[in-house]
């Protein structure tokens, strides 16, 4: 639609979890957390790319990092090989648009759950709360009697 393309083969994918290591190193504390999460979770898509290829995921993926540390942001995976080579030389590119609103709806999804998980905690810490003051309440009630 846009006529923009990036290169596959998790390449696009091993940039951005780059990129992202980069940042962490500015921020501490749970948003440094959040962000090395959500490394690891952009890094599980090379992962599954060559544990469905047959290939070692842990292997595979230190072989995609070092090339795009050494700048070679376009390397990617070879499915077949199991090597990390230039995608855009080999032609093995996919729509922009496609990636961008698949890390969107994942990032979405991720933020809904730990939202939904944030309500949980805490109601159970108001119910917790609660049961705590009772607690203390029928104590003092003790004392009284």
């Amino acid at each position: 639609m846009d006529g923009k393309i990036v290169a596959g083969g998790g390449a696009i994918e091993a940039e951005v979890a780059k990129a992202l290591r980069e940042f962490a190193k500015t921020v501490s504390g749970k948003e440094r957390l959040a962000i090395e999460s959500f490394i690891r979770a952009i890094e599980s898509i090379p992962q599954t790319l060559a544990y469905n290829a047959g290939h070692d995921p842990i292997e595979i993926l230190m072989k995609l990092r070092k090339e795009h540390e050494q700048g070679n942001k376009w390397h990617g995976i070879d499915l077949e090989s199991g090597e990390i080579v230039d995608m855009w030389k080999r032609g093995i590119i996919e729509p922009a648009r496609v990636k961008i609103n698949a890390l969107k709806a994942g990032t979405e999804a991720a933020t809904l759950i730990l939202r939904i998980d944030d309500v949980i905690a805490a109601k159970r810490e108001k119910e917790e709360e609660k049961a705590t003051k009772k607690g203390k309440e029928g104590e003092e009630e003790e004392k009284k009697e």
